[in-house]
């Protein structure tokens, strides 16, 4: 038995090829005719495939038969509506959800729907005075400005006074067909999906033989009519047809889960966790015990390029075995003039409903522009974009399962109206990843190519403040170092991409180097101003990671706190090491640690009511013509002197507890929150400890 045997309601669609199929000149065979004379359909198209001119010639197209049944069933729908639309004078709307299938739909209307004796006329041909039965046929594709709902209304009305059947087709009729014609419109139809009796039929009329095997149900998903006319053909056999349309779609990559699982990846943090709540959410809905609207459905991806937000899509889509369409305003604003880019933003939203559940990726989102800061040369041209986009985010009940993510470096360029409720409301930050996430990343990448045992740490340090994508081309790249230099990859080979082919630091730089970051530690721990979670020594320098307190941070106290963590480095050279052996690195640098200190100082004095002037606020102009007074130089200065001497103090009574994180941060490289509390768990002692911190945000000092 064929498993792909069509259904009744496809009556009207085999019809309607035999009409197409008699147009053009076409042999759709036998196969396709009910063989019942008595059925109406067959009355209404007579003996068109009979007749001789109609015996072997070229065949139909297959994305036109597909459409033609996708036609035929919506008109099906409605009871009557076949007859109505030959004999008497309905108003319908047409919506294709796609723009390139509104001329594929114009010709099966055209054709097959009002009979040899009307005479169906386009727009800006209709005049219903010189014929004898006239139908207003209307297809807009979106691609003209002419094709806006404030456009065509006369020859609506012209239309309804001679009592023409009207019939408009559109991809959202309610943006481009003329709007008195959806205000009279009696039948609202909607194109459906293509599905395994669609596509068995189109190959039956374009090859004359029906179809045996069948097409796997997710494939069947992400088929377009336009890939049926690159696979379907009148000298190819249905098995044929059927493995050719399974390579195009498959080079679509719509299910292409090469890579990893999102619980493989390493350093999203916060994106993962919503990633694999998301995951089972998906699974519960496609099982039908949970409803859509309990799930969330927008995200906004903020982080630096590199941080790995397309490959976290890929992970999320492969994790939850959904299909990704991955798009691009660049890809939207590639196409010729707004209507092209409009209708680019409305295909890439029908292709993700076409194939729900599924993943709809956009890239670059900061490249459609915040309608606040829009000139009047640009603003009409943006404000369409932007509400087209915000109408197709908002339509939560006309994407049933298409969960859309944004990504974007630069989140303060996106309209506002894009990540209120019910749109990308939830906007998670990828920060760069740590030392920790680095080595996952090199391990993954590295693959069996170095022994699993390798301590990739060292490594790691070297790329801090890069990205997985850096670490994946240094990959890349020392791999083809080793395999030119015919042997085995190495460690060095990774650390002369990492580094350039530069070294690390001298041995002697990063003694100073360990002393100057357990300054910073054992200086903000005894104050209480942060809480640790890692130390770093890396090719440039050190780093030194930590939560810091809420509790006294808006405090006088609190602030002078921070000036005197700040300046814990350079604290810590003095005493271990000696003043003359003392860097400069604690002031190389607009982000240094003096330059820090320097404008927490500042602020105090000149901003925050905390100075010997008192309770005043300056602009940056004043104060920028205050710093050339000595003596408001002089109360900034005094008040550093006085923090350096407060970090001295504390430094000299931790000596041994700093000298012990200094050798072991020197040895290792890295210290993360575990090995810092085993360090510190003898309380270091200095003025002012406070309590834990409830509101902890990061803190880095170098």
């Amino acid at each position: 038995m064929n498993q792909h045997r069509s259904s009744p309601r496809d009556l009207l669609g085999r019809a309607y090829i035999d009409i197409l199929a008699t147009e053009v000149g076409a042999n759709s065979g036998q196969l396709l005719r009910s063989g019942d004379p008595d059925d109406p359909i067959e009355q209404l198209i007579g003996d068109l495939a009979t007749a001789p001119e109609f015996v072997g010639r070229k065949s139909l197209r297959a994305d036109l038969a597909a459409v033609a049944i996708l036609v035929a069933r919506a008109i099906e729908t409605v009871s009557g509506l076949t007859r109505d639309l030959r004999r008497g004078s309905p108003v319908v709307s047409l919506a294709t959800h796609r723009a390139d299938v509104v001329s594929l739909a114009q010709q099966v209307i055209q054709t097959c729907a009002f009979g040899s004796g009307a005479d169906v006329l386009e727009e800006r041909l209709f005049n219903p005075d010189r014929c004898t039965r006239p139908v207003l046929l209307l297809a807009r594709d979106g691609a003209s400005n002419e094709h806006r709902p404030e456009r065509g209304n006369a020859k609506i009305a012209a239309a309804l006074h001679a009592q023409a059947p009207i019939f408009g087709i559109a991809p959202d009729p309610r943006r481009h067909l003329p709007r008195d014609l959806l205000r009279a419109s009696e039948y609202n139809l909607s194109l459906g999906q293509l599905d395994a009796s669609t596509i068995a039929l189109v190959i039956e009329a374009v090859t004359g033989k029906p179809p045996i095997s069948r097409l796997d149900d997710q494939l069947i998903r992400a088929i377009d009519v336009s890939d049926l006319a690159l696979s379907v053909r009148a000298d190819r056999s249905p098995d044929e047809c059927f493995r050719m349309l399974e390579k195009i779609v498959s080079t679509k990559g719509l299910f292409d889960h090469d890579g990893p699982l999102l619980e493989h990846l390493a350093g999203y943090g916060e994106a993962r966790e919503w990633g694999l709540n998301l995951v089972v959410d998906l699974r519960e809905y496609r099982a039908g015990r949970l409803d859509w609207n309990s799930i969330e459905k927008g995200l906004l991806l903020v982080g630096p390029p590199g941080v790995g937000k397309t490959q976290y899509a890929r992970a999320l889509a492969k994790s939850a075995n959904v299909p990704l369409v991955a798009t691009s305003v660049a890809d939207w604003n590639a196409a010729n003039y707004l209507s092209g880019t409009l209708a680019a933003i409305r295909d890439s939203f029908s292709r993700a409903r076409q194939i729900a559940p599924c993943i709809l990726f956009i890239d670059e989102l900061d490249g459609i522009s915040d309608r606040a800061k829009l000139t009047s040369e640009y603003r009409e041209y943006w404000t369409q974009i932007v509400n087209s986009l915000l109408e197709l985010l908002a339509g939560i009940e006309d994407r049933p399962g298409v969960v859309v993510i944004g990504a974007t470096n630069h989140p303060d360029r996106i309209d506002a109206a894009v990540r209120r409720a019910g749109r990308l409301d939830r906007t998670i930050e990828i920060e760069l990843p740590d030392a920790e996430t680095l080595a996952a990343i090199f391990r993954f990448h590295l693959g069996p190519d170095l022994l699993p045992n390798t301590d990739l740490m060292p490594v790691a340090l070297a790329a801090t403040g890069k990205t997985g994508a850096d670490v994946e081309a240094w990959i890349r790249r020392a791999k083809a170092r080793a395999r030119r230099a015919e042997r085995d990859l190495l460690l060095d080979d990774v650390f002369h991409e990492v580094r350039f082919g530069g070294e690390g630091l001298p041995k002697k730089l990063r003694r100073t180097v360990s002393v100057h970051e357990a300054g910073h530690l054992v200086v903000g721990v005894a104050l209480a101003v942060f809480k640790p979670k890692s130390m770093t020594i890396l090719d440039r320098g050190g780093q030194t990671l930590g939560e810091l307190s809420w509790d006294n941070s808006l405090t006088q106290s609190g602030i002078e706190n921070c000036i005197t963590a700040l300046l814990g480095g350079r604290a810590a050279e003095q005493i271990l090491l000696g003043v003359s052996e003392a860097t400069a690195g604690a002031g190389i640098g607009e982000n240094s640690d003096f330059a820090r200190a320097t404008r927490a100082a500042i602020d105090l004095e000149l901003r925050l009511g905390f100075g010997a002037i008192g309770v005043a606020h300056f602009p940056d102009q004043t104060i920028d013509r205050l710093m050339h007074n000595p003596s408001i130089v002089a109360l900034i200065t005094k008040r550093l002197d006085n923090c350096l001497a407060r970090a001295h103090k504390i430094i000299a009574a931790n000596r041994r507890t700093v000298e012990s994180v200094a050798r072991h941060l020197e040895a290792t490289g890295y210290l993360d929150s575990a090995a810092i509390n085993e360090l510190l768990k003898h309380p270091v002692r200095g003025v002012g400890n406070g309590e834990k911190s409830r509101q902890p945000r990061m803190c880095k000092a170098g």
